[in-house]
């Protein structure tokens, strides 16, 4: 008789501290319809907007019903960061209390505190297998000036831009102001450097809109990106692997809203996207290929979603931005483009998870002690 090997127990982490909570709850909600309880075994861990760890039966509705969670109906819960120990721990009075071993943490929290290398490297503290960019990948990843700078040292193309923080902007905004109409016309977009789903985000036509963009793009990071704006399609492409990534088919996004904003992303409904995108294969076959050198040169793994700008009048494509953990809503375009690559939703996830598994296995190999020569 055939033995079963036991199942994986998978600690899902969703929600977080950040302004893409919500998007957070969406992806989670499509990675538990496909995560096989014959396969897996799975635990929801919901983080509220404060960052406190929760477990038990329904943490993710009531995370999605804006519900403050409580000790009443679930559990706090935490890892420690010893080495070895993978046992997540109930917080009971101060007490901690193992409560199951966890082999794999699939993280499904987008922008600040699970994005951008802070979650990444906690679990490599404990030695926990993950889904996902590590440490570097993450952060350089999320750091949208960074990542331009990373960009440039290969030869990729990227839009012309400028950095400040906010203290240049206490400091005398309209020296910020001024030199960013000197460098760009407009119309100019301002974003922070650190987060994703266009949060944040001002397309800005004018002085008075570049001041308001500046400033709300301010509320969520203390460095801000002030960028010329191109008139573009907007193309994406999915890349899945370790050391040796593979791109799926480009797809184009037709925003509904003058940029594919937040509204036109999970709100509004409206926007297109086609799959694939309407490219001349040359340089359908060029976004690819540079999409997979951007991705080794972050040392990302696992997956990213790589998108980029086609200008309209030149022809010539810039590439945007990597996100290491790009959505998963039944909206999305990460798994919509590897389900026309011929990889199915369920698939994806399964082999994300193998990924997670092997990227682990090479970590094991590093030896962190030097016994001298």
């Amino acid at each position: 008789m055939k033995m079963q090997a036991p199942q994986a127990t998978i600690a899902v982490l969703f929600g977080g501290r950040s302004g893409e909570h919500e998007v957070s709850l969406e992806s989670a909600a499509s990675v538990f319809s496909v995560l096989s309880p014959k396969k897996y075994h799975i635990i929801p861990i919901g983080i509220d907007h404060s960052g406190v760890w929760w477990m038990g039966a329904g943490i993710h509705e009531a995370l999605s019903a804006r519900e403050q969670p409580t000790t009443q109906r679930f559990q706090q819960v935490t890892f420690l960061n010893q080495p070895g120990d993978q046992s997540l721990y109930a917080i009971n009075g101060g007490k901690l209390t193992a409560v199951t071993t966890i082999d794999m943490v699939f993280p499904v929290l987008h922008g600040t505190f699970g994005e951008d290398g802070t979650l990444q490297g906690y679990l490599d503290l404990i030695g926990m297998a993950y889904v996902g960019a590590g440490v570097l990948g993450s952060a350089v990843g999320m750091d949208k000036a960074i990542f331009k700078d990373v960009m440039r040292a290969y030869n990729i193309p990227v839009v012309p831009s400028l950095t400040v923080t906010r203290k240049d902007i206490r400091a005398d905004i309209n020296i910020i102001l001024d030199q960013a109409e000197r460098q760009f016309a407009y119309p100019i977009f301002t974003k922070p450097a650190n987060l994703g789903s266009s949060v944040g985000i001002t397309k800005c036509k004018n002085r008075s809109d570049l001041l308001e963009g500046i400033m709300d793009a301010a509320r969520y990071d203390r460095r801000i990106l002030i960028e010329r704006g191109v008139d573009a399609r907007e193309i994406e492409i999915s890349v899945l692997g370790n050391e040796k990534p593979r791109a799926s088919v480009p797809g184009e996004v037709v925003p509904c809203d003058e940029f594919y904003s937040y509204d036109a992303k999970y709100i509004d409904g409206d926007s297109a996207l086609l799959i694939p995108a309407p490219l001349e294969e040359e340089i359908a076959s060029a976004m690819r290929e540079t999409a997979v050198r951007a991705y080794k040169a972050i040392d990302c793994a696992g997956m990213a979603r790589v998108d980029f700008l086609l200008e309209k009048e030149t022809g010539i494509f810039f590439l945007n931005e990597v996100n290491t953990i790009p959505g998963f809503t039944k909206i999305s375009m990460y798994p919509k483009l590897w389900e026309a690559s011929g990889l199915n939703y369920a698939s994806l996830v399964d082999e994300l998870i193998s990924l997670a598994l092997d990227r682990s296995s090479e970590r094991e190999q590093t030896i962190y002690v030097y016994d001298g020569v």
